[in-house]
């Protein structure tokens, strides 16, 4: 009997960010890039199917700083063993500000499918940075949360280069995960 089996089927993800002004002007949009599915995502899913209590799906939407370090350079690639943000304090958007919806192909439907979209808008002041954890309002990381046996679990994770949000600034983040 095997002790491993090879996936024939990858869980996937994408997503596009997109910033406006504070009067609405689209200052620029970054376009569809590929996001890291991480391995605890599929122990939440084992964890569906095997009744952990509590186990929960999205729960929220975690968004960092990351290093300033990597704007020498370019951010570090994700990867599938990422369990945390590198920022130590991140801001969280919480479940009931995203928009989650099953999508038919790239159509919004109320019918479940094997694909989800998840829309967060930072809106002005979101995050609510400078703090006394953050000296500006620079993004560079985010990943989805879930629970899995009620401890907060991340489901994805993007570096990506740094995103300068002023207090004004309203930063759309669309999100797509094919299972």
């Amino acid at each position: 009997m095997p002790t491993s089996e090879t996936l024939k089927t990858e869980l996937q993800g994408i997503y596009r960010d997109v910033l406006h002004d504070g009067s609405g002007r689209q200052l620029w949009d970054r376009g569809w890039h590929k996001n890291a599915i991480v391995v605890n995502f599929r122990k939440l899913l084992a964890g569906f199917a095997g009744g952990v209590t509590p186990s929960l799906g999205i729960q929220g939407l975690r968004v960092g700083q990351g290093s300033d370090a990597w704007d020498l350079s370019s951010p570090p690639l994700p990867t599938p063993a990422q369990t945390a943000l590198v920022d130590p304090h991140p801001f969280l958007v919480p479940h009931g500000a995203l928009q989650i919806d099953y999508l038919d192909g790239a159509t919004v439907t109320a019918t479940p499918t094997n694909r989800l979209q998840i829309v967060a808008t930072l809106g002005p002041n979101v995050p609510s940075w400078p703090d006394a954890n953050h000296a500006s309002g620079n993004l560079r990381e985010f990943g989805l949360v879930g629970t899995l046996g009620g401890i907060e679990t991340l489901i994805n994770y993007v570096t990506h280069s740094v995103i300068v949000k002023d207090p004004a600034s309203t930063l759309t983040r669309t999100i797509w995960l094919t299972f």
